[in-house]
């Protein structure tokens, strides 16, 4: 990956066995750009001025939707995600488990947050997210693989940074624990969407048709993720 700069437009290019180049707006705000290794660096650039407009309009977007982020705290009746649904926090002393969901709540060991380190706590969510989701999204990769036509490897979920999915050459899936905070319809959204790259590595027609054969609602899917895929964290 490398990083360029198109007159105001900063940008990274990742480039791999693909047809076409796209641009896509990174949930942090970053602008990447996905090109096939055989294009010279002077043609992304003209790529990316070509769409400047479209780059500043949906960088504007991207603000507005992060402007309404959500600042968690670990205290007793905050709402955390779990499968599109929210759940109340409760604090408990005598709990051998970091974090527990039971009788309708969130139950976070007491110590984790009394001593300060608010980063135990996100961690026993991670922790609680990928023990669920590896489970979970196993059974809709299972479910969904042969509906795509494809055969999987082996199935992870850990953290991706600012990827929602990914794929390996070898066809091994990574899916970020964070979907798990997701709808089960949006987790079947990413779940298909990454298997139909098995097909096509690129976002050409050729690709959404294949997800359409699928799950033809998938643009309410993939919208309801552009606006609420920030509000998605711990």
């Amino acid at each position: 990956m490398k990083a360029k700069n198109s007159k105001d437009i900063p940008y990274k290019v990742i480039r791999s066995r693909r047809a076409t180049a796209d641009i896509i707006i990174e949930r942090d705000g970053r602008v990447l750009v996905r090109a096939p290794e055989s294009i010279p660096d002077e043609r992304i650039e003209d790529i990316v001025e070509a769409k400047r407009y479209w780059i500043y309009k949906n960088l504007a977007e991207w603000r507005d939707l992060n402007a309404t982020r959500v600042l968690r705290e670990y205290r007793n009746g905050e709402g955390f995600l779990y499968l599109g649904r929210s759940y109340r926090l409760l604090l408990v002393a005598d709990q051998s488990e970091p974090l527990l969901l039971k009788n309708g709540r969130f139950c976070l060991r007491r110590d984790l947050v009394d001593e300060g380190a608010i980063e135990a706590a996100k961690v026993a969510f991670r922790e609680y997210y990928i023990a669920r989701g590896h489970e979970r999204i196993t059974q809709r990769v299972n479910y969904y693989a042969p509906k795509v036509g494809v055969i999987q490897g082996d199935i992870h979920v850990r953290e991706l940074g600012n990827r929602w999915a990914s794929c390996s050459p070898n066809g091994n899936l990574s899916f970020h624990w964070k979907c798990m905070m997701a709808p089960q319809t949006i987790i079947d959204y990413i779940v298909v969407h990454e298997l139909c790259h098995f097909h096509h590595l690129d976002h050409t027609n050729a690709f959404w048709n294949e997800v359409d054969k699928v799950l033809p609602n998938h643009r309410e899917r993939k919208e309801w993720l552009r606006k609420n895929g920030a509000g998605l964290d711990v």
